[in-house]
């Protein structure tokens, strides 16, 4: 199973409807739970809202990768997603997951560049000190801008 994290309004439900949407995919249990069909694999990806973060932790054991979807148009929810992300990565049944970090909402106009989000994320500390393989990816879910290279990063970690 993929988690798909993050802050609430980070733009989790609209990069899996997004992501659907490219795959011709139907939603399956409820709002929170679909199935993609990847090279003629099925993937499961659950989406938690930032709100029921105390109890994420329960659905860590059967994840096997983790997109984490960051709002970069708020600044000053980044710290706060940082904190979040390393709670998350510090994890013991996630210690094998792959991580993809989206800063989304790169579309909307804002003040800082991704570089300085990015600096201000810590995102090259993550990785250095993260036992986990981290990949990062700009996308757009109202957009569509990166959606691809998304679904991309889970065929590549669910299609071995």
């Amino acid at each position: 199973m993929c988690l798909l994290l993050g802050a609430t309004g980070s733009g989790k439900s609209l990069l899996l409807k997004r992501l659907q949407d490219i795959l011709c995919a139907r939603l399956s249990v409820g709002t929170n739970l679909t199935d993609l069909t990847l090279k003629k694999k099925k993937v499961t990806v659950r989406e938690l809202g930032g709100c029921m973060g105390p109890i994420w932790p329960s659905y860590f054991t059967d994840c096997f990768s983790l997109i984490f979807v960051v709002d970069s148009s708020n600044i000053a929810q980044i710290s706060s997603s940082c904190i979040l992300l390393l709670s998350v990565l510090s994890a013991e049944p996630l210690c094998r997951a792959s991580v993809l970090i989206l800063f989304n909402k790169r579309d909307i106009p804002c003040i800082m560049s991704l570089v300085e989000i990015k600096s201000l994320f810590r995102i090259d500390d993550i990785i250095a000190s993260a036992p986990q393989s981290i990949t990062t990816k700009e996308v757009s879910a109202s957009s569509g801008q990166g959606l691809q290279e998304v679904l991309s990063w889970l065929e590549s970690v669910t299609i071995k």
